[in-house]
């Protein structure tokens, strides 16, 4: 037993590695370390909990990271993230109460869906435009991310290639200011589905350490990857793993 549970330690370090690598290029990582945790025999509401704690280190460490570059995107993401916590709280119950199959279902879809977005998502080329994050613009935006929250607290698996697309698009933010706007906001309605998993006791805290650990590291290296094709290269990459994990979910619960 002792040396599954080192082996299943080590899978989970380099799972959050990969992930953790490719959401800082890319996004999408969740898509890969959710279906590891449930692959490692977590029943999908703990898998789902667990896979919360490197989410929020990340994010927590991305958001002050940008901060003290001087991106800062205060107050829209704060009124964005309260709003998204209070559609997480809402997410996070459904998790929780939601049968196994039905969410192992539900994110191979999901899986799938994100798989599209990443393979036809437009190119952004808003430099000539101002951002529009104050009046209708901000209510709007308000509204779109209480029910964000939601989806995040459900489940979060990519949600980062969504939100970069609502930011771009409709607040017209550049790629920089989107990032740094979309990590403020996921620390904090993360925050608040991490409370209500532990408060029903969702999470396994060692799994989760292990694999924030890796996550870590991933970020902290492709953080300063410079190569251009890293890009191309890492959504190819993520296209095939999440594919493949997809179908393992759908047909082999």
């Amino acid at each position: 037993m002792l040396v599954d549970f080192d082996f299943n330690l080590f899978y989970l370090v380099v799972a959050g590695f990969v992930a953790g690598f490719i959401n800082t290029i890319a996004g999408g990582g969740s898509l890969i370390t959710l279906p590891v945790l449930i692959f490692l025999g977590l029943p999908p509401s703990i898998a789902n909990g667990t896979n919360r704690i490197g989410i929020f280190l990340q994010t927590f460490t991305g958001a002050v990271g940008y901060r003290t570059k001087g991106i800062k995107t205060f107050p829209f993401s704060i009124y964005c993230g309260i709003s998204a916590l209070l559609g997480s709280v809402i997410g996070a119950q459904i998790a929780i109460d939601i049968k196994g199959e039905t969410f192992n279902r539900i994110l191979a879809a999901v899986m799938i869906v994100v798989v599209l977005l990443i393979v036809f998502k437009p190119k952004v080329s808003i430099e000539s435009l101002m951002e529009r994050t104050t009046g209708k613009h901000l209510w709007i935006s308000v509204i779109i991310f209480f029910f964000l929250g939601i989806y995040g607290g459900f489940l979060n698996a990519g949600i980062g290639i969504i939100v970069l697309l609502f930011l771009t698009y409709f607040n017209r933010m550049s790629l920089i200011k989107a990032n740094a706007t979309k990590v403020t906001i996921a620390c904090i309605y993360t925050f608040a589905a991490i409370v209500m998993f532990v408060l029903n006791d969702k999470i396994n805290w060692t799994y989760g350490i292990f694999l924030a650990i890796g996550n870590m590291i991933g970020a902290w290296i492709s953080s300063r990857w410079a190569v251009k094709q890293g890009d191309k290269t890492v959504r190819i990459f993520l296209i095939v793993i999440v594919t493949a994990m997809a179908i393992r979910l759908w047909f082999f619960n």
